[in-house]
């Protein structure tokens, strides 16, 4: 039986800096909070000759604090924060609270691990820095994770880091300063180690990915001189790793050969499956409660959802509506009631075929709304609301509206793990580098009643 998956657009945000990082607060009360990380090379300004001088690329960055309203219909997200920081490679939020606060770690370009506390009320609420702890000389920050995967707060918080020299770093966070302490560090790959990542399951194991091609395991109870497994699986460059929080054994990786493998840790010979995204996977994040929905960040062809439970992990819908390398993703955690209109229907509008919300506005209305319909664009604050109005300029509902392009998308159908006539809506963060734009969209699945 086919599963209808359907995604919608709610606000689009030009983050100005090139984006590469977004994330969800994991915590409870802390949903709708969002985090944003940018990434931007300045080249050195050439002297007056007309030749470059040797001054170093500057890497700046930006940090971006939002707050997502679900009761709001045009721009449910509004920036709450922005920070003047170094160029950010990665973000995560610690899944426990740390001294009673959601704690955030960013890996940035000075070669840094930094942490900030979140405090105040969801409308309002602020990040502050608590403390830094430098991973090595002359490096880049390239990645983290936490070791509170499966939210565990009665485990020791341990943070593991990799870096562009190809190095580990495992760190302990001490929750009573905070500080955080290096435990300790070693060479994992002969080229930049682009991600590190616990296994959620048992802690003193991490994993690892580099620039050499390289999947591999390391037990973190001795210094890790060798590693548990190495893993040539992959053709080129390993760049997302994550561990499955709700199934024991399952791992999911990505690479620049554009494959994203699904391995169970018990036998690490073959993968379970391989699934071809046309595009290098910088980023894998599993649904927060959905063991089964995999979403991928996947450079050059957009952000996909994969269905791990079905043969093949095949892909079961895909957002394609940025323009340039797709490389922060994340599933957030709030409650979202099903508010994506009934299945559209396809209809012509200027020579293409879209689809259009609402299977009850179909007819003379319909028709004439489409013939009249203009899209208006406004940026007040760096965002862009997207809002449709007919000739006289009255608004057109969302039961009978189309945005040509973005919904010029058909209705994929797949078997997941949605039960008979239930649907499921959740809200997606998703960026993309050079067009520096952050898209939040929901999107739907809802498996048809069965026949009795």
């Amino acid at each position: 039986m086919s599963v209808h998956c359907r995604s919608r657009t709610l606000q689009v945000i030009d983050t100005e800096y090139s984006a590469d990082a977004v994330e969800w607060c994991p915590l409870n009360d802390w949903h709708t909070v969002l985090a944003c990380g940018t990434y931007q090379l300045n080249k050195p300004e050439s002297d007056l000759s007309g030749e470059s001088n040797d001054d170093p690329h500057l890497r700046l960055g930006r940090f971006y604090l939002y707050n997502y309203d679900p009761h709001r219909l045009l721009s449910p997200v509004s920036e709450l924060q922005r920070i003047e920081t170094s160029a950010i490679l990665d973000m995560k939020w610690c899944h426990v609270p740390i001294s009673d606060c959601p704690m955030l770690g960013i890996a940035n370009a000075k070669g840094a691990l930094e942490l900030y506390r979140l405090q105040g009320s969801r409308e309002s609420c602020r990040v502050e820095p608590v403390c830094s702890v430098d991973v090595g000389d002359e490096c880049l920050a390239l990645s983290l994770d936490w070791s509170t995967g499966r939210s565990e707060s009665n485990l020791p918080v341990k943070i593991v880091c990799s870096d562009s020299k190809g190095r580990l770093s495992l760190l302990r966070l001490e929750e009573s300063a905070p500080a955080l302490d290096i435990l300790c560090q070693w060479g994992a790959h002969g080229y930049e180690a682009w991600i590190a990542a616990f296994n959620y399951w048992n802690c003193d194991t991490v994993f690892s990915g580099g620039d050499d091609g390289l999947l591999r395991g390391w037990d973190t109870r001795s210094r890790p001189d060798n590693p548990l497994f190495t893993s040539k699986r992959h053709s080129m460059g390993v760049c997302s790793i994550q561990s499955n929080p709700h199934r024991e054994n399952i791992l999911a990786t990505g690479s620049y050969d554009e494959h994203v493998l699904l391995w169970d840790l018990r036998q690490m010979k073959h993968p379970m499956s391989d699934t071809h995204v046309q595009g290098g996977v910088w980023r894998l994040k599993w649904h927060p409660t959905d063991s089964a929905l995999l979403l991928a960040a996947c450079m050059h062809n957009g952000f996909h959802i994969l269905d791990s439970a079905s043969d093949g992990c095949p892909i079961v819908s895909s957002y394609a509506l940025h323009n340039s390398l797709a490389y922060g993703a994340d599933w957030s955690r709030v409650s979202s009631p099903d508010t994506l209109p009934p299945s559209p229907e396809p209809v012509s509008l200027n020579g293409k075929e879209s689809v259009v919300s609402g299977g009850e506005a179909a007819g003379p209305k319909l028709d004439q709304a489409m013939q009249n319909l203009k899209i208006h664009f406004e940026s007040p604050t760096g965002s862009f609301d997207v809002f449709l109005e007919d000739e006289s300029g009255a608004y057109v509902s969302e039961d009978c509206s189309v945005t040509s392009e973005v919904a010029n998308q058909p209705v994929l159908e797949a078997t997941t793990s949605v039960k008979d006539g239930q649907s499921k809506t959740i809200v997606v963060a998703t960026c993309s580098f050079y067009d520096h734009v952050l898209h939040v969209w929901k999107w739907q699945s809802q498996r048809p009643q069965s026949a009795e």
